[in-house]
């Protein structure tokens, strides 16, 4: 019988994961991070343990070895299938094996199997990745550790056996603990480091701040994302780092070359950062699967995902220009949208809209993002009004490559800003969708607000766009070029972008060399060059030559998924790049085997899945005559036998994949707002007793009491059927409690009441909202002055007055306000702003308002 008292798994298996420790080095703006985790195998027979975990979806993963004992086992790159094979003949002779590979549909999801683990003994597995670190808006270079893994909604019609099964346990829960710290080097001061963990102090290790380290309290629990966030001093200066080639390599491979990375920041001129077009399609889609019905982190206070996107929602159409065009969609198991086609932007359209959003739930199902692309790029575009297309969604779908295949088909007639939303955000989704689209994207975790984020990409989208973007190398005689990273498609005022090239040839002269970034904005013709030496810089090893690769990699990948003749050339070329520079790609995966005692199991190996954590499972008691387990597999299909588990593998359709049947990852408090046909029904589903006699109005505490209450329902009887009904009711009773909460924000009640013009109307609503009654704003307006114009003028005083650390949540609303007052050519302006400042108790001077 199996011990409980320890770490086990929903069916009450030990966990054989105990830690993980993770190195990181950062230089600049590359991370090199070492993870180690230590396996024990406290049973009394030999055990396989399948951790599916995920990783940055842009990294170049490029080691992975084992250390039993005093001897260490590096693995070696095979091609997967080959890879596959002999993992199974290893465990089959009595070795020890081990194997790392990626999943087929998404590039930041990976499966590692320990095999053959005797009893007592341990494994410590150390995987080794590199990547970029993303660039915020405040400056900050953002490192993220992932730890939630959400399961991944399979659409009907994928083959679910080539989806990967995520097992997860509660947040708080998770049966391993993680010990991290991180080594900072820099050509520019580090000021400082912010993370969503407690850290240890910032220690220097050198007099002009260059170097530093810092690292996690100890006794962390692996329970959410670690993200680091790095503050260098002028962090926006263009860099160029060349690093050298491995001698060891194939002569004239990537390996063996020199590589550069350009790291360019296009600085616009304030005229044109202040120029926002009046013109547009912009396609709001907004995902209203289950999994958006949970909170954006565990803090106390903490809004809904499907709250934060519908208050995202309200500022949108408030900031959008008069005469664009829009619309709104939501996506779930099916999708919906607002109008049949995109409207004109006027005072109706918004009306109905608001409305709409106001009764907007994640009541959809599962999260199918491709229905609603393929509809919506089934529409003919606007002429002159160019499609910008807003896509939220906490990004846990399993056909990720499908999505980016299909945004990349439409490149050309549309833009794509993507937001991940909580942790456990796809990466690969995310970043790829903008990557593909020529967008930007974003990912709001912890205690973030959306808002800022969305604004500034609103900002991006509104800016004029940048044209005919190329990229010219000027080398010294006989030295050449070949570029690794995809051709730039987009450039935003601000932001990073990222050049890889390999350097071919020597030359015994001049060395250097120069690149110039040549591009057209608002008609005129721009150019960036940047100069730097051929010689390497310093001693950086092979990290630029793995990102170069990765870049080539991912490029090859989706030139090999869209399929014609040179198909079947492209994954050869894959194949051998990935082999070559020792980074996996879809068609590779890392082998290790240690050939132990070589005695032949008897009987079949133990099969133990290790938890990720899961954002979607609350810990709770127990329900009664159930014990109580901390993993627990959400499918939406039942588990595989115990013999398919302990797998065999040798037949062709195991072949296919090593990633295991699909689940649907919904929590149980989605129970509570389950609909019939919207989502699979669970096993042990009880209905749901009716919570209120009678309309109540409950506090949050309450309403959090009524929830597990109701789960005790549920989850107490043994019932395969949901009352509905009392579902609906319960959910109508928090989504009206839910808008109430955020109408009573001052500023979100404000910018509810602007009109679609910019303007305000004078009247109680906006009194309230500033504090004074309606005699009081009357007796202060200026004689002659429009009531509209005297409103419209106080809303924007009381903004910049007492608002204005959210300035980047209503800039626009700001500026539409201040365009729409100066087209009534008020003769009194500053009267007004000296009255309004009068009666609002502010300083606020007429210039700032934009006037």
């Amino acid at each position: 019988m199996v011990n409980c008292c320890g770490l086990v798994t929903d069916k009450n298996e030990p966990v054989p994961l105990k830690s993980v420790e993770v190195e990181v080095k950062v230089q600049g703006h590359v991370a090199t991070v070492s993870s180690t985790l230590l396996y024990v195998n406290g049973e009394e027979r030999p055990l396989e343990a399948v951790f599916v975990f995920p990783l940055p979806g842009e990294c170049a993963l490029c080691h992975f070895s084992a250390k039993l004992g005093d001897t260490e086992v590096v693995a070696k790159l095979q091609d997967k299938q080959t890879a596959r094979e002999e993992y199974d003949d290893a465990l089959s002779s009595g070795h020890q094996a081990f194997l790392l590979e990626e999943s087929d549909q998404s590039p930041d999801v990976f499966q590692l199997n320990v095999g053959s683990l005797p009893p007592g003994e341990s494994a410590a597995i150390t995987l080794v990745y590199i990547s970029e670190l993303a660039m915020q808006a405040d400056d900050a270079l953002r490192f993220c550790l992932p730890a939630v893994l959400n399961p991944r909604y399979t659409p009907q019609d994928m083959d679910s056996s080539k989806m990967a099964t995520v097992t997860s346990v509660p947040a708080g829960v998770v049966p391993y603990t993680l010990a991290l710290s991180a080594h900072l080097s820099s050509p520019q001061p580090v000021s400082k480091v912010e993370s969503n963990c407690p850290l240890e102090p910032l220690e220097y290790l050198n007099p002009d701040k260059t170097e530093a380290k810092v690292s996690l309290c100890s006794g962390h629990m692996f329970d959410r994302d670690v993200e680091l966030l790095l503050y260098y001093q002028d962090a926006h200066k263009p860099t160029a780092i060349v690093e050298a080639g491995q001698d060891s390599a194939e002569p004239a491979s990537l390996m063996r070359d020199p590589v550069v990375m350009l790291s360019c920041y296009p600085e616009f001129p304030a005229a044109v950062t202040s120029t926002l077009a009046s013109c547009g399609e912009f396609i709001f889609v907004v995902d209203r699967s289950g999994s958006m019905d949970y909170s954006m982190h565990s803090g106390k206070d903490a809004q809904m995902r499907i709250d934060s996107a519908k208050d995202t929602l309200l500022l949108l159409l408030k900031s959008l220009p008069m005469g664009c065009y829009f619309n709104i969609y939501g996506f779930g198991s099916r999708f919906e949208h607002f109008f049949p086609k995109s409207v004109e932007y006027n005072q109706k359209t918004m009306d109905d809209a608001f409305g709409k959003v106001k009764g907007m739930r994640a009541d959809m199902g599962g999260t199918e993002i491709l229905q609603p692309l393929k509809h919506i790029y089934s529409q003919p575009c606007i002429p002159n009004h160019p499609r910008q297309l807003f896509i939220f969604t906490d990004g846990e779908v399993g056909n990720t490559k499908h999505v980016l295949d299909l945004v990349k088909l439409h490149v050309n007639s549309h833009r794509c800003f993507s937001f991940g939303i909580g942790e456990g955000a796809s990466t690969a989704l995310i970043m790829g969708l903008a990557k593909e689209g020529s967008g930007h994207a974003q990912f709001i975790t912890g205690t973030e607000r959306m808002q800022p984020k969305v604004m500034q990409s609103l900002r991006y989208a509104l800016q004029p766009t940048v044209r005919d973007i190329s990229v010219e190398w000027n080398l010294p005689d006989g030295v050449s070029v070949t570029t690794l990273s995809p051709p730039l498609k987009v450039l935003f005022h601000g932001q990073r972008a990222l050049l890889y090239a390999q350097l071919k040839g020597e030359s015994t002269g001049n060395p250097e060399g120069s690149v110039t970034i040549q591009y057209s904005l608002l008609e005129e013709t721009v150019k960036n060059q940047l100069s730097f030496c051929l010689k390497p810089t310093g001693d950086t090893g092979v990290s630029l030559h793995r990102l170069g690769a990765r870049a080539l990699i991912r490029s090859l990948e989706m030139e090999e998924r869209a399929g014609g003749p040179e198909a079947k050339a492209v994954r050869e070329k894959l194949l051998q790049l990935s082999l070559q520079s020792g980074v996996s790609c879809t068609h590779t995966a890392f082998i290790a085997i240690h050939k132990a005692s070589g005695q032949t199991v008897q009987g079949p190996l133990l099969h133990r899945i290790v938890p990720t954590p899961g954002l979607f499972l609350k810990p709770m008691g127990p329900p009664v005559g159930r014990p109580l387990a901390l993993g627990r597999t959400v499918s939406l299909c039942s588990p595989p036998p115990m013999s398919e588990m302990c797998r065999t593998r040798k037949n062709a359709s195991s072949m296919k994949s090593r990633f295991m049947a699909p689940p649907v990852g919904y929590t149980e408090y989605r129970a509570l707002r389950r609909c019939s046909g919207d989502m699979p029904q669970m096993a042990n589903q009880a209905p749901l007793e009716k919570v209120k006699e009678k309309k109540t109005t409950l506090s949050k505490p309450d309403k959090l009491g009524a929830i597990f209450q109701a789960f005790t329902r549920v989850f107490g009887k043994k019932s395969t059927a949901i009352d509905s009904k009392s579902c609906d009711e319960l959910d109508d009773e928090f989504s009206s409690d839910v808008v109430q909460e955020s109408l009573t924000n001052p500023l979100l009640q404000l910018i509810s009441l602007q009109k679609a013009s910019g303007s305000w109307d004078m009247d109680s609503s906006v009194a309230n909202v500033l504090g004074k009654t309606d005699d009081q704003l009357a007796n202060m307006m200026p004689k002659g002055v429009d009531k509209a114009v005297w409103a419209t003028l106080l809303a924007l005083l009381w903004l910049y007055g007492f608002q204005l650390e959210a300035r980047d949540e209503w800039q626009l609303v700001a500026m539409k306000a201040a365009s729409w007052i100066q087209a009534q050519k008020v003769g009194c302006v500053p009267q007004c702003v000296q009255a309004g400042n009068a009666l609002l108790g502010c300083q606020v001077q007429q210039e700032t308002l934009g006037l």
